[in-house]
């Protein structure tokens, strides 16, 4: 089948996120077709370039949402940006206008009127998700008949219709108190969250030819497919490893917006987020946490399918087959050094452990996070000298700290294999965490783990592990200590822990469910193609589902019979084979 893998900020960018669990699924399925729909997030993403894109990829679409007014004016990529500008210098007709108005407002009214995920139990009683989805695909409508609406999602009716919804009776209390500059601040934010509706995306040439939209994450990366659906009934899936609403939310704090901006944008996000959740045919998310978020805005619990993130496990393989190899005073940490690790709390815990176990020795292990990480890195540093002053006698030699800071690739942790070897148990500290992928390594290597009770931490570990609450040094001190005083207890939950990974964390059941997913969707939600011989007579049945494979099985003078939509001609058959090369923005 052909699927349409649509990202933003990801795939098939070098600096994307989920490049490799895109990378991985591509490459994995190779008895089916990708066209992917990638949207940018900046200058620089675009000028890292491309992974290397394997030989099922038969097509790749780009677009920026970076862009800016400046950047206009300065002349960027092709593509979008040209459009940018023709829409901006475009005169609209009356009638157009109009009803630009009337779309537009109803999508800010529906938006001012309730904060999405805030207000889901009361608004399952009104009609305020209808009335977002058709001013929202009332847009789209228009920006196909017009070329865009970029210039008139930018203009000064759409600011007044804002403020219009804004001052509204029942409208949300921080909304009426945004000012002239909230308004042009959300305006903006509102036009390039809405910037796949002036694509030409959506045509028998692009995502209308596909069996299947996979969004690889929610807000604007599945805004494509919701457009491909309202045009041409392709079904929808939804793959969410990190929640986007939860990660928009963190995004917008106190000290980056105002509280009008913070609310209105919430509220959009919040809206956007419903109405993906409702019209998706199936939505994945990664973890019971992501899965909870999804029930909370509205998702359907039968239409929902967990499927954890798969990753590469024979890295560890040769660790894990040798538990043997590890220090039995050791403790490894290791991840991304920032505040939300609370390595502070994991030092104070230490300082007991070693009033227990004077041997313990503590391997942190990890490259700080930007200029945050790099001065909570020193101010760690800095705690552990404190802590624990060189010790001039006792079972380590002169000047020997029993805490180190160390780095991948450095003399003592050669690979991440060799330092998940050297610890009898592997901690993690976080207060904040999503899905703690350093904690599956640390069971693919077959090691017993002490965790705090975080994100999707218990559910990951699902009882071969010892879990602490966060914030809580005497809690994890205790942890520690009972695991290093119990080997056999550590060997026990180790091979526990080695053999759920393998189970529930590889890149094969990844595969697997992603394949038996998108065989079920299509089965269930056909896309209705006409195929025509030579003599215009159809052929039933010209195109299933797997017919996709090089040489097609239609024949080379197979047509398909494109759809008329209302306000457009039909375009000319197109040939029912596959896509050769692939194609830039």
């Amino acid at each position: 089948m052909r699927i349409g893998l649509l990202t933003e900020g990801g795939y098939p960018y070098v600096s994307g996120d989920a490049g490799f669990w895109c990378d991985r699924l591509v490459r994995g399925l190779g008895q089916h077709e990708f066209d992917i729909y990638a949207l940018s997030r900046s200058r620089r993403q675009e000028d890292d370039g491309w992974v290397p894109l394997p030989p099922q990829v038969t097509r790749v679409r780009t677009a920026p949402l970076w862009t800016s007014e400046d950047a206009i004016a300065r002349g960027g990529p092709k593509g979008l940006l040209g459009r940018v500008a023709a829409g901006d210098r475009r005169a609209y007709g009356r009638r157009t206008r109009r009803r630009f108005a009337e779309c537009y407002g109803e999508l800010v009214g529906a938006m001012c009127a309730g904060t999405g995920i805030d207000t889901a139990p009361e608004d399952a009683a009104t009609d305020l998700p209808d009335r977002f989805g058709s001013a929202l695909y009332g847009l789209a409508d228009l920006a196909r008949e017009q070329g865009g609406l970029v210039g008139a999602l930018r203009s000064d009716s759409a600011v007044r219709a804002l403020e219009r919804a804004c001052r509204a009776p029942g409208a949300l209390r921080t909304a009426r108190e945004a000012r002239v500059p909230e308004l042009l601040t959300v305006t903006a934010h509102l036009e390039r969250a809405l910037r796949p509706l002036s694509l030409d995306w959506y045509g028998d040439d692009g995502l209308g030819a596909v069996d299947l939209c996979h969004a690889a994450a929610g807000g604007s990366a599945a805004l494509p497919g919701l457009l491909a659906r309202h045009f041409s009934d392709v079904p929808l899936l939804v793959t969410e490893y990190g929640v986007q609403l939860r990660s928009h939310y963190l995004a917008l704090g106190p000290d980056t917006a105002a509280p009008a901006v913070r609310a209105l944008l919430g509220a959009f996000q919040g809206r956007l987020a419903a109405e993906v959740y409702r019209r998706a045919e199936i939505l994945t998310p990664g973890n019971a946490h992501a899965r909870r978020w999804q029930e909370r805005c509205g998702a359907h619990r039968a239409r929902i399918r967990t499927v954890y993130p798969g990753m590469d496990a024979a890295r560890f393989a040769e660790v894990g087959e040798a538990p043997d190899r590890a220090d039995p005073d050791t403790l490894v940490w290791v991840g991304r050094v920032e505040p939300a690790k609370d390595l502070i709390s994991l030092l104070h815990a230490f300082a007991e452990v070693r009033k227990e176990e004077p041997k313990a020795r503590l391997r942190i292990v990890g490259a700080p996070s930007g200029p945050e990480g790099a001065d909570y890195l020193g101010h760690c540093r800095a705690l552990a000298a404190q802590l624990f002053p060189d010790e001039a006698e006792g079972a380590h030699a002169v000047g020997d700290n029993p805490v180190s800071f160390e780095e991948i690739g450095g003399p003592e942790a050669p690979t991440l294999p060799d330092v998940y070897a050297a610890g009898a148990v592997v901690v993690l500290s976080s207060v904040i965490e999503g899905f703690p992928i350093g904690l599956i390594e640390a069971m693919f290597c077959g090691r017993a783990t002490v965790s705090t009770d975080v994100g999707a931490v218990v559910e990951v570990i699902g009882g071969t592990g010892l879990v602490v609450p966060p914030r809580n040094p005497r809690a994890l001190a205790e942890a520690c200590v009972t695991l290093l005083r119990d080997p056999e207890r550590r060997e026990r939950l180790g091979a526990a822990a080695r053999a759920r990974a393998l189970e529930l964390f590889t890149v094969e059941q990844n595969i697997a469910a992603f394949h038996s997913i998108y065989l079920q969707i299509v089965s269930h939600c056909p896309v209705r193609r006409v195929v025509l011989d030579e003599a215009g007579a159809p052929l039933p049945f010209a195109t299933p589902a797997e017919s996709h494979v090089p040489g097609g099985w239609t024949g080379p003078t197979a047509r398909v019979l494109p759809r008329t939509l209302p306000g457009w001609a039909a375009a000319p058959p197109v040939r029912a084979t596959p896509l050769a090369a692939a194609e830039g923005a």
